[in-house]
């Protein structure tokens, strides 16, 4: 009983904060060409994004251990927020630097909350390091149900109120998990390795990151592309991205079990 209230209250941290994140997956986009700028200035926003995700992951490690996980996660919440904001603006370097927070925030958002539940698992309640699985099992079947959910719900609010409306209404999500974080988490540091576990160099760790650094740079030119590609044949892009997100739930959970069935598929 308590490891199940243990996963719940990481899970109110967590999936509020990711269903923020797919809320403003479908329509940025087209958010940037409602303001009038060319596909080249659009990939221009995207591009600050992932390089400042880039040149702050390099060093998130050593921010996280420094400040706090719980901090960090909370500081997630708050630079995604001012990124949401920043949407309503028409200025190009507005945006920009919009993109820019949204860039260190997500990748705030994708290792200080991981890096803060192993934490507490392990040296706080003293969990079995076995059900840790567990726990992330859940957190990606919810995250494939909150990422359709999000794409149908991000299409109501563009057909009502203009693709800005899914970055307004992320703000919300965003401000509840970084509270219920700030109130309800207790804090940790870490001592320098990565969610202070195992060797930074290990050889195995960089072929790992090499590898799905690649993969990585495959969905993020997807990212960029799906919309013009679909846009002109009047295809819902909110419901378009709900597809791809239940594909990937479907993907995820043929993964788990031909890793724990009968095909004993070998994690790399």
């Amino acid at each position: 009983p308590a490891f199940r209230r243990f996963q719940r209250q990481f899970q109110l941290g967590f999936l509020p904060a990711l269903a923020a994140d797919w809320l403003q997956g479908p329509h940025l986009f087209q958010l940037f060409q409602s303001r009038g700028f060319l596909q080249s200035q659009s990939a221009a926003l995207y591009s600050c994004a992932f390089a400042s995700s880039l040149g702050f992951g390099l060093v998130s490690t050593f921010f996280m251990d420094r400040l706090g996980r719980k901090r960090s996660c909370v500081l997630s919440s708050l630079l995604c927020s001012v990124s949401c904001l920043l949407q309503l603006s028409w200025d190009f370097l507005a945006l920009a630097a919009g993109r820019i927070l949204g860039g260190v925030g997500t990748s705030l958002l994708f290792s200080s909350f991981e890096c803060w539940y192993i934490h507490e698992h392990l040296e706080r309640h003293d969990f079995p390091r076995e059900w840790i699985p567990s726990t992330f099992s859940q957190v990606a079947l919810w995250n494939g149900v909150v990422a359709v959910a999000a794409g149908a719900v991000a299409e109501l609010l563009v057909q009502g109120l203009g693709p800005v409306a899914p970055f307004v209404a992320a703000v919300p999500f965003l401000a509840f998990s970084g509270i219920f974080a700030g109130k309800n988490w207790d804090e940790n540091y870490g001592k320098g390795g990565w969610c202070g576990a195992g060797p930074r160099w290990d050889p195995r760790q960089l072929l790992l990151g090499a590898v799905q650094g690649l993969v990585e740079g495959v969905i993020l030119i997807f990212i960029f592309l799906w919309t013009p590609a679909l846009e002109p044949l009047g295809i819902p892009l909110g419901m378009a991205f709900s597809g791809f997100m239940a594909a990937s739930a479907v993907g995820s959970a043929l993964f788990r079990r031909g890793v724990s069935g009968g095909l004993r598929l070998q994690p790399l």
